[in-house]
């Protein structure tokens, strides 16, 4: 059987991807000097603003402006007459301390106050968090959102390193795959929009991004006589980031995930530290998933888990391999009770999460980089 899936990515330009970008660019700065800070801010951004909000408790003195304009320079937005001036733009800040009423929940677990002798910090919320992992790419990341990600990061490449000057921050990527029972075969469509300068002949941006960033990127043998091509279809793409559209974090939660090939629990992750589970257990969620596929228990793989406020266990594992399975499911669950804590302070302690590594996750995906903790392969 044959059916086609799409996956999109953005480049760290687009309006919500900076909103992201910030968000995390300010955690890290309190986990450089507090490990122990308990963030959740959110960032929105629009016509030649952006405001900085939430809950920040911390010992750590940070010049939160300073970090927004420093994070939207690296991003290379310098122009308020079509994107955003990272120098003139207003700067709000809106930040108090975190909830007393969270905070009881999360310094002490339910547990700990049952005297069931769990030492742990209680889950940062409720929710139910997934993670996923399939062989049919050499980072076990499903083939759509794979290439999408790989195509938004070459298109910041070329603009960054000078290859093509009319390029601006702002883009997406969009990749149709056609699979064949189960196993993906070639590339249907591929779409790119980017933001370029007032100048730019359309064909030449046309010529560039099919030579420089789809034929640097995806496989020749995926792409035949039919793939389709629409490349700033609209015919013109001056006016973006927060000018042309607002931003604002955890807009961009598929992006941030499978590309829409595996469930999603709702809870963003930009702008978070680890106490909160809609972020971290995400993060372990995919530890587990990918471990799973690369002991080979299965070709594909999703797990669910599930939190209560202030419980430091699960409430629910969930094991889905899609009847790919080499072993009984119920033996991949007790596999990973024995191996995984997966309370908040475990999934902190094995993924070292108490550390300023968040902005590398901001953009091009959560998952799929070798660099970051939850993608390290282990003896399950």
């Amino acid at each position: 059987m044959r059916k086609l899936f799409t996956s999109e990515s953005v480049t760290e330009g687009h309006p919500d991807k900076l909103c992201d970008f910030i968000s995390d660019s300010v955690l890290d700065s309190f986990f450089e000097k507090d490990p122990y800070a308990r963030v959740a801010c959110e960032t929105v951004a629009g016509k030649g603003q952006i405001l900085l909000t939430g809950e920040i408790t911390s010992t750590a003195d940070v010049n939160l402006e300073s970090v927004v304009r420093n994070a939207i320079k690296e991003v290379g937005y310098h122009d308020k007459e079509i994107d955003i001036d990272y120098e003139t733009c207003d700067v709000l800040i809106n930040i108090s301390k975190q909830s007393p009423d969270i905070a009881l929940g999360v310094d002490k677990s339910y547990e700990d106050k049952e005297g069931e002798n769990i030492e742990s910090e209680g889950a940062g919320d409720q929710g139910m968090m997934f993670g996923f992992a399939t062989d049919e790419t050499e980072d076990l990341m499903p083939m759509p959102i794979y290439l999408a990600h790989k195509l938004a990061k070459r298109l910041t490449e070329v603009r960054k390193q000078g290859i093509l000057t009319y390029i601006r921050p702002d883009g997406k990527v969009q990749v149709t795959v056609e699979y064949e029972d189960e196993k993906p075969v070639r590339i249907d469509t591929i779409v790119v929009s980017t933001q370029h300068t007032p100048e730019t002949d359309l064909e030449v941006l046309k010529k560039d991004i099919k030579e420089k960033v789809i034929g640097e990127i995806v496989p020749k043998e995926l792409l035949d006589e039919n793939t389709k091509y629409y490349i700033n279809p609209t015919g013109r793409f001056v006016i973006g980031g927060p000018l042309g559209d607002s931003g604002l974090t955890g807009r961009k939660i598929i992006v941030d995930t499978y590309g829409g090939y595996s469930r999603h629990g709702g809870g963003a992750f930009s702008g978070k530290d680890p106490t909160k589970v809609d972020r971290s257990a995400c993060y372990m969620a995919r530890f587990v998933a990918k471990n799973v596929v690369a002991n080979g228990y299965a070709k594909k793989c999703e797990i669910q888990l599930s939190y209560a406020i202030g419980v430091a266990k699960p409430v629910s594992i969930l094991v889905d391999t899609f009847g790919t399975a080499t072993i009984p499911e119920e033996e991949i669950i007790q596999k990973i009770e024995k191996t995984f804590d997966l309370t908040p302070r475990g999934i902190i302690n094995t993924l070292n999460l108490r550390r300023p590594i968040f902005r590398k996750t901001t953009n091009y995906g959560h998952f799929g980089k070798k660099d970051l903790p939850w993608e390290q392969m282990i003896k399950l």
